[in-house]
């Protein structure tokens, strides 16, 4: 059965990916560079090392790159953090899985030292037992680095564990690690741009409002046959 879940946390605790998009877009202006808002927006879900140079061609390693990166993290801790709110049941399904005794982990494109606050925002600061960022690993997202680092800190094998994303890149990245993955359209995506999640739901709430017949319990069923 399923006895791990790991969760990316932008757009699928907290509706926060318009804001990320409007921090990078400002950050890159305050360096003398116009980039549209729905040129960064469908990025969002990478990490900053395969943002910045797809839209920019600067490295993130670079001395500007690292200027930039730094003033996105200020802008968006003090223009949007306080105002970000949680997806629709996110700390009702956190609860509902714990209760349900899965270990929680998060694999997320975020740098560590802004895990907390998301997840402050998600009222889930204190529900996951282990924590897996872009610190943790050489390549963001769609990469599986960052879920594989999760996956081993769940303690339980790929067989036994599921991801919840809101983006292609969280599919390609629990894909590559060899974990099924369910979608959320929280994080604004089509379905058809969230091909090979084994389910889509609007939202948290939307998954456990249909958690009997989930893959939660699909999964087990067809596990214990």
């Amino acid at each position: 059965m399923v006895r791990a879940v790991i969760f990316d946390v932008d757009g699928t605790l907290i509706d926060s990916n318009n804001a990320h998009a409007q921090a990078w877009v400002q950050a890159i202006a305050e360096s003398g560079r116009h980039v549209e808002f729905a040129r960064v927006r469908p990025l969002i879900g990478m990490g900053g090392d395969k943002l910045l140079p797809e839209v920019t061609g600067i490295s993130i390693d670079s001395p500007e790159g690292k200027s930039i990166a730094g003033r996105r993290r200020e802008i968006f801790a003090r223009d949007f953090l306080p105002h970000l709110q949680p997806t629709r049941g996110a700390q009702r399904l956190l609860e509902w899985l714990r209760d349900d005794r899965k270990t929680l982990v998060v694999a997320t494109s975020a740098e560590e030292d802004e895990v907390e606050g998301l997840l402050r925002v998600a009222g889930a600061s204190k529900m996951f037992d282990s924590t897996a960022s872009s610190d943790d690993a050489e390549r963001s997202k769609p990469d599986p680095d960052i879920v594989a680092a999760a996956l081993e800190r769940s303690k339980c094998p790929a067989s036994e564990t599921i991801m919840i994303g809101d983006t292609p890149y969280d599919i390609e990245a629990a894909q590559r690690a060899g974990i099924e993955v369910i979608a959320l359209r929280s994080g604004g995506w089509a379905d058809s741009e969230l091909r090979g999640a084994v389910a889509i739901y609007d939202d948290p709430a939307d998954l456990l409002e249909h958690y009997d017949v989930s893959p939660f319990r699909r999964l087990a069923a067809g596990r214990s046959v």
